[in-house]
């Protein structure tokens, strides 16, 4: 009983999932991590580079998905210009390294890669992320991790708004400030901000955690202070070693910020009432 109130403490949750398909999507004879069986089979010592200066999105996206074909399991994409849309629909493992700034939507719907971009990316990156990671070294738009499913986001300077808006799990790490309606309607998973962070924080969040170590401006409706427990702590220090970075006033001194369950009140409203609602 111990584990379970210890995972729901850390937003980890397990659900049944009656009358989903049975489909097989995944090998399970996958040594370390799940693949699509039409996944192409890539070398991370067979590294690629290109310059994407006079190439277009789809001329881009393509040139990757060539490399890959031919079993490049690190690829270097140089001079991006902060087109929209590129490194998405990615469902590999692979090291993607982007040598420049992206647009909007950069790396959405990606499940397996490993993604570095050393400039700034616009809106709605990594919307819909479901496995991997994607660290951006600089600074992030807004609706940074829009609907992020899986895997570690990282922004290690500034975000916008609406950080993690509809967020369904993974972990979403802003290493400066970020703002208004962060974490907005989150469901699952962990956010992990190092700045300070704008108005309504975590506004109608249904569940998951937040971890602040900066100032907050305000919180949003049924988001509350809860305790910093030493697994928190244990968590955070794990995470954060991981990508090289560090809460400014110590671990100890950051906020946990969880839902107050004020919300979950569907199933009591009338048969009408409940009509309208839904």
């Amino acid at each position: 009983m111990g584990s379970v109130t210890t995972s729901h403490e850390m937003g980890l949750h397990q659900e049944q999932l009656a009358g989903r398909t049975q489909q097989m999507f995944f090998s399970a004879t996958e040594e370390e991590n799940y693949t699509y069986p039409w996944a192409y089979e890539v070398d991370t010592e067979k590294a690629a580079e290109f310059d994407a200066a006079e190439l277009n999105i789809s001329e881009i996206n393509f040139k990757i998905r060539e490399l890959m074909q031919s079993g490049h399991g690190t690829i270097t994409v140089q001079n991006p210009r902060a087109k929209h849309s590129l490194g998405v629909g990615i469902l590999n493992r692979l090291n993607l390294n982007f040598e420049g700034s992206l647009g909007y939507f950069g790396c959405g719907l990606i499940d397996g890669p490993n993604v570095r971009i050393s400039g700034r990316v616009g809106w709605s990156c990594a919307e819909n992320m479901m496995a991997g990671t994607v660290v951006i070294e600089k600074n992030a738009g807004s609706l940074f991790g829009a609907a992020i499913r899986g895997g570690d986001l990282v922004c290690k300077g500034q975000a916008g708004a609406r950080v993690g808006i509809d967020q369904k799990g993974g972990t979403i790490i802003v290493g400066g400030s970020v703002g208004a309606f962060t974490g907005f309607m989150m469901q699952r998973g962990r956010m992990i901000i190092l700045g300070d962070t704008g108005a309504n924080l975590g506004d109608s969040m249904y569940d998951g955690t937040i971890y602040v170590a900066g100032k907050i401006e305000s919180l949003g409706v049924d988001c509350v202070e809860t305790e910093l427990t030493d697994l928190d702590k244990k968590y955070l220090k794990g995470k954060l070693d991981l990508y090289d970075m560090e809460a400014p006033h110590g671990i100890d001194g950051m906020v946990k910020l969880t839902s107050g369950k004020q919300l979950w009140n569907y199933d009591n409203l009338e048969p009408t009432e409940k009509k309208l609602v839904l």
